[in-house]
C-alpha cells in the first residue's frame, strides 16, 4: 500500500478501512495504530537527509 494514497483510517469492529485520496476504500487487516506506525515509518525513510522534517515526524522521534 503506498502510505501517500491513505486520505483517511476508519475503524469499523474488527476492519479497518483505508480511504484513499483516489476514491477507493481498501479493507486491511491492520489495527487503525498499526497502519499510522507503518505510515510514520515509511514517512522517517523517506524524509532521511531532507531540509524539511514534518512536525509529527519529529514528535515521533522525541518519544522514541
Amino acid at each position: 500500500m503506498n502510505a501517500e494514497l491513505i486520505e483517511s483510517i476508519e475503524s469499523h469492529g474488527i476492519e479497518t478501512v483505508l480511504a484513499l485520496v483516489t476514491g477507493n476504500k481498501i479493507v486491511v487487516r491492520e489495527t487503525v495504530t498499526e497502519v499510522i506506525q507503518k505510515t510514520i515509518e515509511y514517512k522517517k525513510t523517506v524524509f532521511v537527509g531532507a531540509v524539511y522534517v514534518p512536525e509529527f515526524l519529529k514528535e515521533s522521534e522525541a518519544r522514541h
